[in-house]
């Protein structure tokens, strides 16, 4: 959708989705607004609770089965596992995905870490597709005036022009741009701590090379996860800012993460996207 200032203002029904890097205050921004009637519509959580719920219970299970104590209550259908997500803590669906490299530190094999790449793919797809049928049921089942879709950092990596052009259709896209000045401190932070990530199956294939050959290993099985994480995220980093950048130009409004960290209550927020649309025009 594409606005001036005069229409965003009068949008009763206001969608907006948030786009950028995880870190850049997309979670912070869509907390915030949930508490000024706003609904809180997050991409992750969906993927957890609805298309993942069930790969990720079958990973708990068949840990548990290892076990010859839990195995047994299991069968007997004795105990019950449940996949508990948070909007704040997705711990489930970054523990699903896992990290490339060696089984002895935690790492999957290639084969395996790729079939759950996949998945999350499809997952993150098919959750994005749902948005439509959320701002229906945040209005009507909810009574929530309006909506904000809070998306995962690799919406940009999905390659299905499908999902952008209907987000496009059904909300207002708000790219948080990182400027350059705090890359580094975006990337220092997401080092200090590596996460599972997505990535594309041509960008992976083609980081697991050049990391094989950096640290001169012969095998995915002799990758250190962590280390491999950390090294890839500034690549990560600089080959979606792009990505981002084509799917703003064309369909939406950017603002930088200093702005977002300005951001206070939803006078804020409402101002800070019509400074993004009056620049735009």
């Amino acid at each position: 959708m594409k606005f001036t200032v005069e229409e965003f203002r009068a949008w009763k029904r206001k969608c907006v989705t948030l786009l950028g890097m995880s870190g850049v205050g997309k979670t912070h921004l869509s907390g915030l607004l949930r508490r000024h009637d706003w609904f809180h519509y997050s991409g992750d959580y969906r993927i957890g609770t609805r298309y993942l719920d069930e790969p990720i219970l079958d990973l708990i299970k068949s840990r548990a089965m290892r076990d010859p104590f839990l195995r047994d209550l299991l069968r007997r259908d004795w105990i019950t596992i449940r996949n508990v997500i948070k909007i704040n803590d997705l711990g489930p669906v970054l523990s699903f995905i896992g990290k490339l490299g060696n089984p002895e530190q935690g790492g999957l094999p290639l084969d395996e870490f790729s079939r759950r790449q996949a998945l999350y793919r499809e997952a993150e797809i098919a959750a994005m597709f749902d948005l439509p049928e959320f701002v229906r049921k945040a209005q009507e089942v909810y009574g929530y005036a309006h909506l904000v879709n809070d998306v995962g950092g690799s919406l940009c990596e999905l390659e299905e022009p499908r999902v952008i052009d209907m987000l496009a259709r059904h909300s207002l896209i708000l790219y948080i741009r990182v400027p350059e000045a705090d890359e580094i401190k975006l990337i220092e932070r997401a080092q200090a701590d590596p996460k599972p990530l997505y990535y594309r199956p041509e960008f992976l294939q083609t980081a697991v090379k050049d990391y094989l050959e950096l640290r001169q290993l012969d095998y995915v099985a002799q990758i250190e996860p962590d280390d491999f994480t950390r090294w890839v995220f500034p690549r990560l980093f600089h080959s979606r800012v792009p990505r981002y950048e084509a799917i703003a130009q064309p369909h939406g409004y950017t603002v930088s993460s200093e702005d977002v960290a300005q951001v206070r209550d939803e006078a804020d927020f409402l101002a800070l996207v019509e400074s993004a649309i009056a620049r735009s025009a």
